[in-house]
């Protein structure tokens, strides 16, 4: 059973570049086979977000076969305006059915009063209707992607069949000062690694806390948010319920 705050869509584009970051460091980039947690998770926030909650992403269903095309491409230097060559390999005709469900974030203790679970999650079905409240991209912002709303587990996919299929150790995602469960105020930001499987096409996700391959990158403050400054508040719910109609 679904839970009541889970929205279902399906995201779709022609090409997608979800890049493993061990091949950055020659300039070039090449994709990992599947989208990563925090890939579907800033589709799912592109869609609607707000500080009050977490999108958790559950399951992901590859519907299309996974290929690959490379490209020449000529990024601009970081040290002047001059341009190189480096070839970037890409996901081509991808497309995606998400299950996602948001959470509290007990982190912010500032938000408490815009915790109305009816409100964040009818706005979010209407969000996932309207193909999303910002651009969707699939890994890199050269890659377009398009929301439409679906069934999880509508029509035939390309792996339906494929009991098991490995795709070794995957970035997982970003944890962020604002979101580490232990709220001990520490700043400190990690990257966490998994193994995926995929099963019958679908690739169920481990939650963020579950993972064991885990690296600090740095510490970070967390941004505040002032109800009426930066934040709008419960009472200008009815004001961006209108909007967003």
């Amino acid at each position: 059973m679904s839970e009541r705050n889970t929205i279902e869509y399906k995201v779709y584009g022609k090409y997608a570049l979800f890049t493993d970051p061990l091949t950055k460091i020659g300039g070039e980039k090449f994709t990992y086979q599947i989208p990563t947690y925090e890939a579907l998770k800033g589709i799912t926030e592109s869609i609607y977000w707000k500080p009050t909650f977490v999108w958790i992403i559950d399951d992901v269903r590859v519907m299309n076969p996974i290929r690959t095309q490379a490209q020449g491409i000529r990024p601009i230097h970081y040290q002047d305006d001059k341009n190189d060559l480096s070839i970037y390999t890409y996901l081509k005709e991808v497309e995606y059915q998400v299950r996602a469900h948001f959470e509290w974030n007990g982190n912010r203790q500032d938000l408490a009063g815009d915790r109305n679970e009816n409100k964040h999650w009818d706005i979010a079905k209407r969000m996932v209707a309207k193909g999303g409240r910002r651009d969707i991209f699939l890994g890199t912002r050269e890659c377009q992607g398009y929301v439409e709303e679906c069934k999880f587990g509508e029509s035939k996919g390309n792996y339906d069949n494929q009991e098991e299929i490995s795709f070794g150790v995957m970035l997982h995602g970003i944890t962020y000062p604002d979101e580490q469960s232990d709220a001990n105020g520490s700043g400190q930001m990690s990257v966490r690694l998994w193994t995926p499987v995929m099963k019958n096409g679908v690739v169920h996700f481990i939650r963020p806390e579950e993972c064991r391959i885990i690296r600090d990158i740095g510490t970070r403050s967390m941004k505040q948010f002032s109800p009426h400054i930066n934040f709008m508040g419960l009472d200008e719910f009815a004001k961006d319920k209108e909007s967003a109609i």
